[in-house]
C-alpha cells in the first residue's frame, strides 16, 4: 500500500536522527523530508504560507501564530529545549551591575521581539531578578514571522544602517539577547550560565521549551489517526537516542548532548513529551506569553495541542 508522503521539516540531531535515517518509520504516512537552512526559514514559511505538511517551529512563534488563526496545531513533542540564562550580553562599560540595572536602558533583541529565546531570557529577567520589563526599551533587529502581530509600545525596530552587535559595542546598547558578539567590553550578564540553568532547574524546575511540531489543520482534519501516529514516531526516535545517551554510546557528543546529560542527572529524561509531564512549562511559557505582550486572550495547554494527543506521552 502506498502511504501519503507528508512534506516535513525538522533538524537532525540525536532525537531526531532515527526519522532522518529511516530508522523508525511511521505507520500511516510516509516522511518526504526537506531540508531547510536556516532552519528559522522555516518556520517564517509556514507561518505565512502553510508550506509544509509537519514542520518544526520555535513554540512562541506557534503560539503567536495559533492566536492569530493559522491553519496548524502542535502536538506535544518538544524536540529542542534549552536554558536561556547566557543568551544576554551586556556592555562592561555601561554601568550594568546588577539585572536591575537594565530597567530605563535599551536591550537590543535579535531578530523579532516573539522569538522564543527572547521570552524566555526575558522571564529570566522578571521571575529571577525583579526586572520590570516594562520599563526597558527592546530595539529590534528584524521583523517577526507572523506578520499580523504588533508589538508593545516600549518595542521598536534597529535604526537603518545599524547593527545590533556594533550598537552593543559602542554602548549604544546596555545589553542584548540572542547576538553572538566577541568583544572585551561585552560579556554574559549572568556568568556560569549552564549551572545557573541548572540551578533553575533543581530549584523550580525551570526547563524551557523551545521548538515543537506543527502539523497542518487540514491533514488532521482528514486524517484522525495522524496526531497520534506522529507523537508515536518521534517519541520513539527520542526513545533511541535516550538509550544510546545512557549508554554512552554517542561517539561525537555535542554540546547539546552534553547539556542533556547534565539534565538526564536530575530529571532522568531530558527530552519528556506530551502535556502531562510538561504542563509546568508549558503554562509558565503562556503566562510569560501573556505578560510580554506575545498573546492577548487566555490559552489552556490543551488549546495548543492536536485532540488526538493529549493523553499522550513520552
Amino acid at each position: 500500500m502506498n502511504l501519503p508522503e507528508l512534506k516535513t521539516v525538522t533538524r537532525t540531531q540525536g532525537n531526531n536522527q532515527a526519522l532522518k535515517n529511516g530508522a523508525v518509520s511511521p505507520r500511516s504516512f510516509a516522511f518526504a523530508f526537506e531540508e531547510v537552512d536556516p532552519l528559522i526559514a522555516a518556520f517564517r514559511r509556514m507561518v505565512r504560507g502553510n508550506e509544509f505538511d509537519i514542520c518544526e517551529m520555535a513554540i512562541t512563534t506557534y503560539i503567536c501564530a495559533k492566536e492569530h488563526g493559522k491553519p496548524m496545531t502542535a502536538i506535544p513533542v518538544f524536540v529542542v529545549r534549552a536554558f536561556h540564562h547566557g543568551a544576554i550580553l551586556v556592555n562592561t562599560k555601561a554601568g550594568i551591575r546588577t539585572p536591575k540595572d537594565l530597567e530605563g536602558r535599551k536591550i537590543g533583541v535579535n531578530r523579532g521581539y516573539t522569538v522564543t529565546t527572547g521570552v524566555w531570557a526575558r522571564s529570566i529577567l522578571a521571575e529571577e531578578h525583579g526586572v520590570d520589563l516594562k520599563k526597558i526599551t527592546w530595539i529590534l533587529s528584524g521583523d517577526e514571522h507572523v506578520a499580523e502581530y504588533r508589538a508593545p509600545a516600549n518595542v521598536v525596530p534597529i535604526a537603518a544602517g545599524k547593527t545590533m552587535a556594533d550598537m552593543l559595542i559602542s554602548g549604544e546598547l546596555a545589553g542584548a539577547i540572542g547576538v553572538e558578539v566577541d568583544h572585551p567590553d561585552v560579556a554574559p550578564l549572568i556568568p556560569d550560565a549552564l549551572d545557573a540553568g541548572l540551578k533553575a532547574l533543581r530549584e523550580r524546575g525551570h526547563y524551557p521549551i523551545n521548538h515543537t511540531i506543527v502539523i497542518k489543520d487540514e491533514l488532521l482534519a482528514k486524517h484522525p489517526n495522524l496526531a497520534g501516529d506522529a507523537f508515536e514516531v518521534f517519541a520513539e526516535a527520542k526513545r533511541r537516542y535516550i538509550e544510546r545517551l545512557k549508554g554512552g554510546q554517542i561517539e561525537k557528543p555535542t554540546a547539546v548532548d552534553r547539556m542533556h546529560g547534565r539534565v538526564m542527572e536530575i530529571t532522568g529524561d531530558p527530552l519528556p513529551y506530551g502535556i502531562g509531564p510538561n504542563r509546568k512549562a508549558i503554562e509558565s511559557l503562556i503566562g510569560h506569553a501573556s505578560a510580554q505582550g506575545i498573546i492577548t486572550r487566555p490559552m489552556r495547554a490543551e488549546d495548543l495541542f492536536a485532540r488526538g494527543s493529549h493523553s499522550l506521552t513520552a
